[in-house]
């Protein structure tokens, strides 16, 4: 079984951003990082992914929309993460 795949969705200089991929970093989770600073085509496939989402970041773990950098945190701090990361 393989990993699923993290994608995160930010914006230059924004600092829950920087939080989200900084606590990634520290799990050792490889994502790939959209910046939708300019929108464009990317900034449109994260509304499709999460409609009514309309705020940085937006953290997908494979098809699942986890959420801004809070809820990532908070699934760090209840310690159901790790499951998540691991499919």
């Amino acid at each position: 079984m393989s990993t699923p795949q993290v994608t995160i969705y930010t914006k230059f200089t924004c600092g829950f951003c920087a939080r989200a991929k900084r606590l990634l970093d520290e799990k050792g989770v490889e994502y790939t990082e959209h910046d939708i600073t300019m929108g464009g085509p990317k900034r449109d496939e994260m509304q499709s992914r999460a409609p009514g989402a309309r705020t940085v970041p937006q953290i997908f773990v494979g098809d699942t929309h986890v959420g801004g950098s809070d809820e990532l945190a908070a699934l760090e701090r209840e310690g159901k993460l790790d499951a998540l990361l691991a499919g």
